[in-house]
């Protein structure tokens, strides 16, 4: 399987598992308050990779973790993460759903995708040719259509730019997770949900919400660790591979599988706008799929550490007694390179053209 067709693979997943939390989390709202939902959701997601990572270190004497570690320069982007998503994200999203109709705001929603296309394009150097930006968009407009429902359109501008301003947040966020991809993603993973839970927590107990029963809490954390961990964990390994703006096209389809699954568990019937989103989608996801990229192009110097294997890019000598099973991970340096390949926007391949 080609890194771009696994990436593909691993984001759709990523997004069938997280579009399952609003069918289930929406029963759960009843029992608890949007806010401290949030923190639980997030909270199940770091205390699941936490315990993945226990039962990691239980790994037989002498076989390594391969994937490298995260360390000192990746505290600043870190603490973006956690501040951008776990913070600024989910606090606006509050302030602008207070102050818009219900319609408004399924339809503001939908612009963290292509925020997260935009950042990725013109500030963080990757690149989409004509025939992954219209695959983006069939795949936008499936989402903008799903989130179009009948009733009133009103709200005011400092609701607009507070909703706005969550969905620009959370593109930060997945552009800054998409540049921390190469190190080791339950690592990532734990600490962003935790921090992000944490931080969600403490507002929810600062602004005097109530906490929910001991077995809706527990349901929450158990839907956390399936569509705040293990989904963000196939995510990071999908912007690895994908770079964020194409991850950002796939994993915009979850709220397609969310509204597949509330049709049994909520008793919900599909539109034809639903219908009609799914068919944009899924065309979508074909024209992606379809997608090739390659031209002559030439690597810079760089010199950083991750989880690789010696093909094309990683040619490196080790020193005497290292560890050359592979796939492993070492600080490595890569020497300038032209050549044709056909390739993605991943962290290999940010160059002009």
């Amino acid at each position: 399987m080609s890194p771009r067709v696994k990436g593909a693979v691993l984001g759709l997943s990523a997004a069938a598992l997280f579009g399952v939390s609003a069918p289930v989390a929406k029963l759960l709202l009843p029992s608890s308050t949007p806010l401290v939902l949030a923190s639980l959701l997030y909270l199940g997601g770091g205390l699941g990779m936490a315990c993945l990572e226990a039962l990691r270190r239980l790994r037989p004497v002498g076989v390594p973790n391969r994937e490298a570690r995260l360390g000192r320069k990746d505290v600043a982007p870190l603490l973006g993460v956690i501040l951008c998503g776990g913070v600024l994200g989910p606090v606006l999203m509050l302030m602008g759903l207070q102050r818009l109709s219900g319609v408004a705001a399924s339809l503001l929603l939908n612009l963290e995708g292509p925020f997260t296309i935009l950042l990725a394009l013109l500030v963080f150097g990757e690149h989409l040719g004509r025939a992954g930006a219209l695959a983006a968009g069939f795949i936008m407009a499936g989402a903008a259509v799903l989130g179009f429902q009948q009733g009133e359109l009103h709200g005011d501008v400092l609701g607009v730019l507070a909703l706005a301003g969550a969905c620009l947040a959370w593109a930060v966020d997945n552009n800054l997770t998409q540049r921390l991809s190469l190190k080791d993603p339950l690592a990532l993973v734990r600490i962003k949900a935790l921090g992000s839970g944490t931080c969600t927590l403490v507002l929810a107990w600062l602004t005097g919400q109530p906490f929910p029963s001991l077995h809706i809490l527990s349901a929450a954390l158990v839907l956390g660790f399936a569509s705040y961990g293990l989904s963000i964990v196939l995510d990071a390994y999908a912007l690895r591979l994908l770079g964020a703006a194409r991850e950002a096209a796939y994993f915009a389809t979850a709220p397609f599988v969310g509204a597949l699954v509330a049709v049994p568990l909520l008793g919900e019937r599909m539109r034809p706008l639903d219908l009609l989103a799914g068919v944009l989608m899924g065309a979508g996801v074909f024209l992606l799929l379809r997608e090739r990229h390659g031209h002559v192009h030439t690597h810079a110097a760089l010199e950083h550490e991750h989880l690789h294997i010696h093909d094309t890019h990683h040619q490196h000598s080790h020193p005497p007694g290292a560890d050359v099973t592979e796939p492993h991970s070492h600080p490595h340096r890569h020497v300038p390179l032209t050549h044709d390949h056909p390739h993605v926007s991943d962290q290999h391949h940010r160059h002009k053209h």
